[in-house]
């Protein structure tokens, strides 16, 4: 019988290294349990076990905004925390009070957006705009997303970074809405299973002191429905990574197929090595080799 390191192996050669992109689409949405990817069979939480059996302690990283790094006081994120640079795929990286984008002319949407989330930040004054806040971002070379490409469309405008983790600033709040922030959203999945996993991730945010988020969107189509004049893709499905490094180290990982969602969230679970996988990203590279180890294998909301 297969143990469980061989069959990952044989999931991960017959959907990345088969050279069909047609078959790479198929195997990888055969992956997919309704809404959420789930790959069977990785041993994360027994590996996990290993940091909490060991000595629990806060972990201080050089350059972490818990070590007085002045990113802290942007709301944004250190360097060391961002995703390794992509290859063969258009980014242009764009920091923000509250959060770093890199982006993709191309699709015209984020690659990531990656942000770190203070106790502070959770909540503020500064509450989300009425009307029409959404603007175009004029950082970026044309075409460019605008909202006339989502008028009409069926799809909302969903953020990355959300305007719930921005409103202890203005600014921050404002550049929440520019459209490199934003991916077009199934609405339920937007005012749904999306919005509970930022609430969530406030609540760790307040509990724990301070959070590092990624998320972005995921194309795993050959060919993508498309939206407005500028023929913004729809993507497929879209991932969330959390990391925490007060107290014992963890992690977690989420999947969202871009659909209605009605599920708890922990059915959307999946480690953060499962998400590199799917994304191809590489994220939180500069950690430890030890603690990495442990926080990309986990994938558990009762670690939290």
């Amino acid at each position: 019988m297969l143990n469980r390191k061989s069959f990952l192996l044989i999931i991960w050669f017959v959907i990345f290294a088969f050279p069909s992109c047609k078959n790479r689409e198929a195997n990888i949405s055969a992956l997919y349990s309704e809404n959420a990817i789930t790959i069977i069979g990785s041993p994360e939480q027994e590996e996990a076990q290993e940091w909490n059996d060991a000595e629990e302690k806060t972990v201080t990283i050089v350059g972490t905004p818990n070590s007085g790094s002045s990113t802290s006081e942007l709301g944004n994120i250190p360097e060391q925390y961002l995703p390794s640079p992509l290859q063969n795929v258009p980014e242009q990286i764009l920091h923000r009070k509250g959060y770093t984008v890199s982006y993709n002319r191309e699709t015209m949407q984020p690659n990531w957006v990656a942000w770190y989330l203070t106790a502070e930040h959770t909540d503020g004054v500064y509450a989300r705009p009425s009307g029409n806040a959404f603007h175009v971002d004029l950082d970026v070379p044309e075409p460019r997303a605008d909202n006339a490409d989502y008028k009409g469309s069926g799809w909302s405008r969903g953020h990355m970074c959300p305007a719930g983790d921005n409103k202890w600033n203005d600014e921050a709040m404002y550049e929440s809405f520019l459209l490199t922030n934003i991916c077009p959203q199934h609405d339920r999945l937007n005012s749904g299973n999306w919005n509970d996993i930022e609430q969530e991730c406030r609540r760790w945010a307040k509990q724990y002191g301070g959070i590092y988020i990624v998320c972005g969107p995921i194309f795993y189509r050959q060919e993508h429905e498309t939206i407005g004049n500028n023929k913004i893709p729809v993507p497929e499905a879209f991932f969330k990574v959390v990391l925490c490094l007060n107290g014992p180290p963890k992690g977690i990982g989420f999947i969202c197929k871009n659909t209605e969602g009605n599920r708890k969230i922990d059915f959307y679970v999946n480690s953060i090595n499962q998400v590199e996988r799917i994304t191809g990203l590489q994220l939180f590279s500069d950690l430890p080799d030890n603690i990495q180890l442990v926080v990309k294998k986990m994938a558990s909301l009762q670690d939290w």
